[in-house]
């Protein structure tokens, strides 16, 4: 069958299965990929193993050998010819749990992690204090403004849906202490965690997107903050003008009582983590992280190459770094003076079981992504970064399929992960002319139109907030493809100006 035509039932099965049958993600990523699998004929396997062979050889000698009667080349095609037939001789469910296994490697430690990070956040109070801080930083003039900062800051490690639950009762208190601006100030909030949700890691989408396009943790976070900023602030522009146009009034809701609201915001700054302590488990993996990608640089570059150190490359490892904010982040919130042991461990067990459904969720999307790769579909790919074909237009292409993806089925997550799988193989392709960190980035900024009924954060923001869905479609709907486009914009000049090749 037709890569394109094995492509299009892929991705049919996936919209179908979430959006008809009302599947959880996780399986409809996994029937996908077992549907692709079964499908992709002998020949395309060998062609793919062919291809990941000569690039795995690549990584450890200097070159692929030509001459036929030398021993390297023999060891080369004998260890070749070894791994095609083990690839086209291995079952099509196999191939797909191999690529989940991959995947679930990855990222399963970083998710867990981050999950435990963003719940001691939530419960130790130092997201509050975070909030708070940047609010005194800012001015109750400039309150909205801190609202961006601090949802962008605080949907790094944790999800977007939580970090909206954390904020709506300050922007209701605020609302209630300045008597205007609430549509701002909900917007504030959305413009900017949303972006760092698609855009930075170590939240999944952004994570999962790096890997498939072997872009390094730091890269994305550095380029996901560059770019994500410039669209939050898009946002935000939109979101005064729109607030000098439309009035959205206070309401109470079922979640988040005004009387509740009140007493949460007048809690005392003194039953709260200090602001270096609060914020140590977000900076803390960033800064671990740069340090051994420095410092190997550093090593590499000189007149006589030499070795890191190897407690620096171990403390900078991604997943030793997530492993060490957690520990810091489970020690503030053992310090809490209401905290216990049990509550500790509840704690613990609410972050797991939530990271778990995203382990499940993006590791089936390893699965998928691999049996894509597998189906010949990346001499299609390929073949757009080639002369003909402006290099440039490849990444408004990618966004444009993520969008739709995205709008069909609502999970900016899914959406990411589906386009990724689809266009990995233009990470490694000659005549690209810029980073793949910004093929990434297109994916990521893809991910945010159009925000409606079908996501699930849309709901969120609508009940939490207060807002009535014909409110919601005139104000979160128009600013999600705002940011969206603007995030495009951004990658593209980036890509153009800043080639990082």
């Amino acid at each position: 069958m037709h890569p394109l035509l094995i492509l299009g039932l892929a991705i049919t099965i996936v919209l179908v299965g979430i959006l008809v049958i009302k599947l959880h993600a996780f399986i409809a990523l996994l029937l996908a990929g077992m549907a692709v699998a079964v499908m992709t004929s002998t020949g395309s396997l060998q062609e793919y193993a062919k291809g990941d062979f000569d690039q795995t050889w690549l990584k450890s000698h200097a070159s692929i050998p030509i001459d036929k009667d030398s021993d390297e080349f023999k060891l080369y095609n004998h260890d070749r010819q070894q791994h095609i037939k083990s690839i086209s001789e291995t079952s099509s469910m196999k191939r797909v749990a191999n690529g989940f296994g991959s995947m679930c490697g990855k990222i399963g430690i970083l998710i867990a992690m981050a999950s435990i990070i963003g719940k001691c956040l939530l419960d130790s109070g130092a997201a509050d204090k975070i909030v708070r801080t940047l609010l005194k930083l800012f001015g109750e003039a400039r309150a909205s403004v801190s609202f961006v900062g601090s949802s962008f800051l605080l949907s790094i490690p944790v999800f977007f849906d939580t970090v909206f639950y954390l904020m709506v009762p300050l922007a209701k208190a605020m609302r209630m202490k300045l008597g205007q601006n609430y549509l701002l100030m909900i917007m504030a909030i959305v413009a900017g965690g949303s972006m760092a949700h698609s855009l930075v890691p170590p939240t999944p989408g952004p994570l999962v997107v790096a890997e498939e396009f072997d872009v390094s943790i730091i890269t994305m976070i550095v380029a996901g903050c560059c770019v994500g900023l410039v669209a939050s602030f898009c946002g935000y522009t939109f979101a005064k003008w729109l607030n000098g146009r439309m009035e959205i009034p206070l309401r109470d809701s079922p979640d988040a009582r005004l009387e509740d609201l009140k007493k949460q915001s007048e809690k005392p700054d003194s039953e709260l983590p200090s602001f270096w302590v609060a914020i140590a488990p977000i900076l803390l993996p960033v800064v671990l992280i740069a340090m051994a990608t420095f410092t190997k640089t550093y090593c590499e570059g000189l007149a006589e190459p030499t070795a890191p150190p190897e407690w620096i490359m171990t403390l900078g490892d991604k997943n030793v770094a997530l492993i060490i904010a957690a520990a810091v982040a489970f020690i503030t919130l053992l310090t809490r003076p209401d905290m216990d042991r049990s509550k500790m461990g509840k704690a613990s067990q609410d972050a797991l079981a939530s990271a778990g459904v995203i382990i499940l969720i993006t590791s089936a999307g390893g699965g998928f992504g691999e049996a894509i790769r597998q189906c010949g579909i990346k001499e299609y790919i390929t073949a757009m970064s080639s002369a003909d074909f402006p290099p440039l237009l490849i990444l408004p292409i990618v966004w444009l399929i993520t969008m739709v993806i995205r709008t069909a089925q609502g999970s900016s997550t899914v959406a990411m992960i589906t386009t990724a799988a689809i266009f990995s193989a233009l990470a490694s392709a000659e005549g690209l002319g810029y980073h793949p960190v910004y093929l990434a980035l297109a994916i990521g900024t893809g991910s945010k139109p159009i925000a409606w009924m079908a996501d699930s954060g849309f709901w969120v923001v609508c009940k939490m907030s207060g807002m009535t869905e014909s409110e919601a479609l005139k104000t979160i709907t128009p600013m999600s493809c705002i940011t969206g486009i603007s995030g495009l914009a951004a990658t593209m000049i980036g890509a153009w100006l800043f080639p990082l090749v």
